[in-house]
């Protein structure tokens, strides 16, 4: 009857090992949303009062969750306000980049002209909208005067 053992082991082996898991394989992580290289933009920023136009290569306004792009300041007499500008590969990132920074700002309030978003980041005023895969924005001008400065800056961006 020993004999038979072994034997029945051997007739069971090929459906014993078939029925055997496989490792499990290592779960990959998410690749994050690719981010093009930020290029000049200078053209598509308004000429009236412009001082100088950076180019910040990731984070720009200092936020970790922004990519890089262009960044323009202005002066108006006494008054100086930033122009931003952030090229993305498609308009769903450029709208999941308005609501990150949305949810940054203070006291932030949908404007339904624009689609977009005016609040307070540690007490600077902000304005953020997003125009195909761009998002752009008017920093230090207050809501009424940011409006009419995001309508010239809109109307520069394709």
């Amino acid at each position: 009857m020993s004999a038979m053992v072994p034997r029945r082991i051997l007739l069971l082996l090929p459906f014993l090992t078939s029925c055997a898991s496989e490792a499990p394989k290592p779960v990959e992580k998410p690749k994050a949303d690719p981010v093009p290289k930020p290029v000049d933009e200078t053209r598509r920023f308004p000429k009236a009062g412009l001082v100088r136009v950076s180019l910040v290569e990731k984070e720009l306004l200092g936020k970790d969750f922004m990519p890089g792009g262009n960044l323009a300041e202005y002066k108006r007499g006494q008054q100086t306000y930033r122009l931003f500008l952030v090229k993305t590969f498609t308009p769903d990132r450029a709208a999941i980049l308005l609501l990150d920074l949305k949810n940054r700002l203070q006291n932030a309030k949908f404007v339904p002209t624009f689609g977009g978003y005016y609040g307070t980041d540690a007490g600077t005023p902000v304005f953020a909208f997003t125009k195909n895969a761009y998002l752009l924005g008017v920093v230090g001008l207050e809501e009424k005067e940011a409006d009419a400065v995001a309508r010239a800056f809109a109307g520069r961006v394709a």
